[in-house]
């Protein structure tokens, strides 16, 4: 039987950590970035965790 293939929609938008975390980074950094406050352009720049264990499990099987 044939292996899976990647999904490389989901492999370039979900990293798996090295520890079987789930990381993305935050939407809407391409434009209309000028008139937003320097906390949110900061917090746009830094990953976060996915925390929905059904989803995470999801992405880890087909990222893989």
């Amino acid at each position: 039987m044939s292996k899976q293939k990647t999904v490389k929609a989901l492999a370039k938008r979900f990293k798996v950590t090295k520890s079987g975390k789930v990381t993305k980074m935050k939407a809407g950094r391409n434009h209309f970035n000028a008139n937003e406050s320097g906390k949110i352009k900061r917090n746009k720049r830094m990953s976060h965790g996915l925390t929905n264990k059904k989803q995470t499990k999801l992405i880890k099987t087909f990222t893989s």
